[in-house]
């Protein structure tokens, strides 16, 4: 088990701390790193994970599967965390039932949540958020995958990428452009920008719906790029009102967000262990490696790296469970987090040297799964807008 010291500081009740031992002591005996066939893990994972009760933690309101009336910030963290040190398709596993769900959790109807949030909970369904396009990822307005209202349907025409579960899950919430939000100005089409999104669930086995395209990444996981063609969604699977998507999508972020952080933050602690192993094992000029200035200076940076990130991450998340708005704080915390896991797991590979770049040694894994936590929900570059935005808000309100 790595140093749990933190879980002492005052962002964290009793409750939260018995989370995260049993995870701890759970994932020890039911999680392994031998991913083989990584559709079939992450099916696995996700059954195991529901069986386990974890999942309740992902998503909203006990009278459906939930372990509380909203989603525990804190908890979600203390999860993705805690799968996060033990393998990272465990916890993309957990993540994406979060974020696939989020939107029905927080904006669905009764009917929605009683639908799909209970096999949620269970790992009995595999959700999938479907927001990026081709040429709309970072910016989110430039959606062109259409929604036109026929009667009591909607009709999907456009393709999504980038779709984590995309080929295994069973449902996707999916973002398209309304053809019933029209311009303020009163001219033909839909509204332009975020103003015309909605928000529909579209169950995987829907006509006109197709996996395009499956996409191989340096950290393997289900990913999919996703087609619609003349596909009809009855009106009653809209999440919100119309118009109400780029809310819900955000919405969903902004639970979500911080629980990036706390996934950066697990594959960091797993990376100072691995190299405290190494550093402290290598034997090396009649001393081991620990035994040197250069060495010692690098584990200190790791580890002070590490608890800036984790406190800018368990505020953001304390904060979001007093009803606060988090939106700089979370931008802080998945900024600091991402980029800080990604200097810490380098300095790890450094430490174990050659076989640090060798193919299935843990530090090598770590060095591909931190990468694109840098980029989706949020790319760095998009957190620090965020933060200056805010910044700026203050000074000139």
């Amino acid at each position: 088990m790595s140093d749990l010291r933190h879980l002492d500081w005052p962002f964290f009740e009793d409750r939260h701390r018995a989370l995260a031992r049993e995870l701890d002591a759970w994932a020890t005996q039911n999680i392994s790193d031998d991913h083989g066939d990584v559709d079939a893990q992450c099916k696995a994972l996700v059954r195991s994970l529901g069986q386990g009760g974890w999942l309740r933690h992902a998503v909203g309101g006990t009278a459906h599967g939930g372990a509380a009336e909203q989603i525990d910030t804190r908890a979600l963290c203390l999860i993705r965390e805690t799968l996060a040190r033990h393998s990272g398709l465990a916890d993309f596993a957990f993540a994406m039932q979060g974020l696939g769900s989020g939107a029905i959790s927080l904006d669905g109807s009764q009917s929605h949540k009683e639908r799909y949030l209970p096999r949620v909970a269970r790992g009995e369904a595999i959700s999938a958020f479907a927001l990026s396009e081709p040429d709309a990822g970072s910016d989110v307005a430039a959606m062109a995958c259409a929604a036109r209202i026929d009667g009591d349907h909607a009709v999907l025409d456009g393709e999504k990428t980038w779709i984590s579960n995309g080929g295994i899950a069973d449902f996707y919430v999916v973002f398209a452009r309304d053809s019933s939000v029209r311009p303020l100005d009163g001219s033909a089409g839909s509204a332009p920008g975020s103003r015309g999104i909605s928000a529909f669930i579209v169950d995987a086995d829907t006509p006109g719906f197709e996996i395009a395209a499956r996409i191989d990444v340096i950290a393997p996981h289900p990913l999919a790029r996703l087609r619609f063609t003349n596909c009809r969604v009855p009106l009653s699977q809209r999440i919100g009102a119309a118009g109400a998507g780029f809310k819900v999508a955000m919405r969903t972020l902004d639970v979500f967000r911080t629980s990036v952080a706390a996934a950066s933050l697990g594959f960091a602690r797993r990376a100072l262990d691995e190299a405290l192993q190494r550093a402290t094992t290598r034997k090396m000029f009649n001393g081991v490696l620990a035994d040197f200035q250069l060495t010692q200076a690098k584990l200190a940076t790791m580890a002070t790296t590490i608890d800036s990130a984790a406190l800018l991450t368990y505020r953001a998340a304390w904060q979001r469970d007093q009803g606060r708005n988090v939106t700089r704080e979370a931008a802080m915390a998945k900024l600091a987090a991402t980029e800080g896991a990604q200097q810490v797991i380098d300095a790890a590979v450094q430490i174990w040297g050659g076989l640090g770049v060798q193919s299935g040694q843990p530090v090598e894994r770590l060095y591909r799964e931190i990468r694109a936590l840098r980029i989706y929900e949020g790319a760095s570059e998009v957190q620090q807008l965020i933060i200056a935005r805010e910044l700026l808000k203050e000074v000139t309100r």
